[in-house]
Parts: C-alpha cells; structure tokens; sequence
C-alpha cells in the first residue's frame, strides 16, 4: 500500500494557482496534469537533492528544475557569489565589468564560439539564432530536427498541437527532418533548393546518440547547401559536458544556444557564434543590422555571477561524472528491482547516465500513460518526486538507496496492474497528458 502522506495545503494552494496563473504554473511541464490526481506538491524550499512541499512532505527530487539545476539546490558558492553581486546593484544603464567575464567565461569553455550575448529564456537564444541565420542568407526556410522542443515563439510552436493564435504563415517556411537520417535532411535541402537558411537540433538527447559519420554529415549538408548549423545546447551543456555537446563530438556550429543549468537554477541563456555572422546584431557590420538580442535583464548581476560561479565549480570539481555516477547506480538499481518482479519489459530507466528517463509500458508493452501515472503515484507517494530520473551532482547514495527502495515497493502494485490488464481499481484519478496538446482536459479514466 502506498504510504500516507496529507496534500491538503497543496492542494489548496493548487487551487489558488490555477485562479490566478492560467494553467496554474509558469511552465506547462510543471503543471498539475503532469502528476497523478490532488498529488502534484507545490513546494516551498530545497537543499541538495532534497526538497520539500506545503504540507511538510520531504522528497528526493528528478528533473532538477526541468534540468537547469546540476550542482544542487541552494548551492553554496552560486548563492553567495549572487547575493555579493545584488548588493552591489542588480541592473545598470552602461555594460559592467562582470558582463566582460562572463562572457569571457563562456568563451573559454566553447572555444568554437567567437562570441556570446546572453539573455533569460532558452526562447530568446533560439528565435534569435533563426533570425540571425536568416538575415545572414537571405533565405527564410529553417530545417527542424524531430526533438520534443526549440521555442515558445510562433515559428516552432506553430508546428505543434498548441498552435492556436499562430498564423499558418508563421510555419510555413519550417521543415522537419528526422534525427540520425542523413537522407531525411538531404531531402530538405533537395526539396527547397536555395531557401533552407538553418538547420536547427540538439546534436544528442537523454535517448539518442549520434550516429558515427552523422553530425558531420549534417555539417557538410549545411556547408554544401549554404545553410548555418545551429545547435541548441539548453539539455546538453553542462550535463554532457562544460563545453557543451559540441565540444564532445568534435563538430563546431555556426552557432549555438545555451541556457537551462548555466546558472544553476538562476535565469540565464545566451547566443553563441562565429565572429562573422555575430557582428550582424553588433556596430561592427556594413550590412543591414540584426535586432539580435536587445534585453533590459540579460545582463542582470545577480544571473552573471552565478554562472561564474558555476563554471568555477566546473573547472575545479567534475559534476558531470558526479551525475553520471549517480545516474548509473540508479538505473542499475531500478532495473533489477523491475527484473525480480518480473517486469523489466514494462518498467525500464534509459538514457544518458546525466539524463535518464524511465519507461512505462502496459501489458501489450506499448509505452502507456496510464501506467505511467500509476508508477509516478506510488513513488510520490514514498516521497520521490520526478517526471524522470534527472540527476545532480548533489545525489548522494542515500538519495539513490532511497529512490530504489521506494521504487522496489511500488513494483508490487504495478505487476498488479499489469496482470489485471488494466490500472482501473489501482489508480486514483486521470492519468497525465502530454503537457503540448490541443484539448485542455486529460481523458479521465471511465
């Protein structure tokens, strides 16, 4: 039986979140639709790994906000270095000396880029990156990878099931290929000869690796038609490597888009690129300019200093193999748990050590949203929080030792599920949805 834990005061504070924000959180992946019915915690603090909720409940905690927390939260050094920053002041009307070194930071770390301007959202660098490539060739066509997610703006989420208010002609120049498949690229370029003026991806996910030959090949693709590379480094930088994705596999972009872990939880992205295309949005050009990226708290104190002091935990301690480390035990700990009761087909942990995701599948073993709601309700319930398995330098073995266990006794209640062929009479309540989609309502469980 799942443990007893009280979600009243999140519940109620629930409430009055989805009266005053729509959606009832700032972000459609931290929504109350993503978590089983009145058991979405609405929290109030952290430390490490560790977080706890409204009503007093503790939690090891995945994802790690959304993935821009690597280090852990409340991290020390990050919290002073922008707290001294703040104290000083927060926002200027001239640059600071503190935007020269973070840049100069950043610089560092990707020794492909000539230059860097930061900014807040992941959003910001994205849609900037396109406009830059676009004003660089002329051309309006952008070829998009098959990955989950590029941009708020209308150009990409106009492509998605949440395109209402976005005009058709907003996605008419965007063209899909799919990730690992040369051919599927090629055929962008060979279908819209001369017009393709970017090529966007992440250059590998928590799921996929690059196949051996196809990051270069999308580089020569790039090169041969004329298009910029972008990669979007949001996921991949800081968790892959400080130097982000590129930078492991030895292919250097036109450009690139940082965010997410940067500043340790603080909000930070940048746009990152060669000299040349860079300076379109600068005073050094004798070409039109580009409206790059122009923003009152992009280069705010408190941000910068707290990813100074995230690259200086990266220069003198190693989190990535920290996230590995823990992401390993954890995988291998779930996925013997899974094979004693019989279900490893049903309830898998993959991915990328730094990124894993788990797998939950019905008795036909299709992949199965019910059942997933089923597994998140009871490790919730045994104060595990996580819509994944996304590690941080701050999980410790007890942190693991107790995700494992809380998983090992909710298997019982899964294998159950599985063998009534169904989870009605297991689950309480409608099964998530996928945060994008149409229709505002989950389908409720009859």
């Amino acid at each position: 039986m799942t443990a007893v834990r009280s979600f009243a005061e999140s519940n109620e504070l629930q409430t009055r979140l989805h009266r005053a924000v729509p959606g009832g959180a700032h972000t459609y992946a931290r929504g109350a639709d993503q978590y089983p019915d009145h058991m979405a915690p609405v929290l109030v603090r952290g430390a490490g790994a560790r977080v706890w909720d409204a009503d007093g409940n503790e939690y090891v905690e995945y994802g790690m906000g959304l993935r821009s927390v690597t280090l852990g939260h409340g991290y020390r050094p990050v919290i002073d270095a922008a707290a001294a920053a703040m104290a000083d002041g927060m926002n200027f009307s001239r640059p600071t000396a503190l935007e020269l070194a973070a840049a100069e930071d950043f610089l560092d770390l990707v020794p492909g880029a000539d230059m860097v301007k930061f900014a807040k959202n992941g959003s910001d660098a994205t849609t900037a990156a396109i406009r830059l490539a676009r004003a660089v060739t002329g051309r309006t066509g952008v070829a998009v990878c098959d990955h989950p997610f590029f941009s708020v703006d209308d150009w990409f989420i106009g492509t998605t099931d949440m395109s209402a208010g976005i005009p058709d002609t907003a996605t008419a120049d965007i063209h899909r290929f799919i990730y690992n498949d040369l051919d599927s690229l090629a055929t962008v370029f060979g279908d819209h000869p001369d017009q393709v003026g970017a090529v966007i991806m992440e250059a590998a996910t928590a799921m996929a690796e690059p196949a051996p030959g196809f990051l270069d090949g999308v580089r020569a693709l790039c090169d041969r038609h004329g298009a910029l590379l972008i990669f979007d480094e949001m996921i991949t930088g800081f968790r892959w490597s400080a130097h982000g994705a590129q930078g492991m596999y030895g292919v250097t972009p036109d450009l690139s888009c940082w965010g997410k872990a940067m500043g340790n939880g603080f909000p930070i992205s940048a746009l990152a690129g060669k000299r040349e295309y860079m300076e379109l949005g600068g005073l050094n050009t004798d070409h039109d300019r580009v409206f790059l990226l122009s923003t009152t708290h992009g280069p705010e104190t408190a941000s910068l200093a707290a990813f100074r002091a995230v690259v200086e935990a990266y220069r003198t301690t190693d989190p990535v193999a920290a996230m590995e480390n823990a992401g390993r035990a954890l995988a291998e700990g779930v996925n013997a748990a899974a094979a004693e009761y019989g279900i490893a087909d049903h309830l898998t942990v993959v991915g990328r050590p730094s990124c894993l995701v788990f797998v939950t599948r019905d008795p036909a073993g299709q992949p199965s949203q019910e059942y997933r709601t089923l597994f998140l309700q009871e490790i919730v319930g045994r104060g595990v929080l996580g819509q994944s398995f996304v590690t941080s330098a701050a999980h410790t073995a007890d942190d693991i030792a107790h995700t494992v266990d809380a998983v090992r006794a909710s298997l019982g209640v899964y294998r159950d599920a599985l063998s009534a062929g169904s989870v009605a009479g297991f689950l309480r309540g409608r099964p998530v949805a996928p945060a994008l989609r149409r229709l505002a309502e989950p389908r409720r469980l009859r």
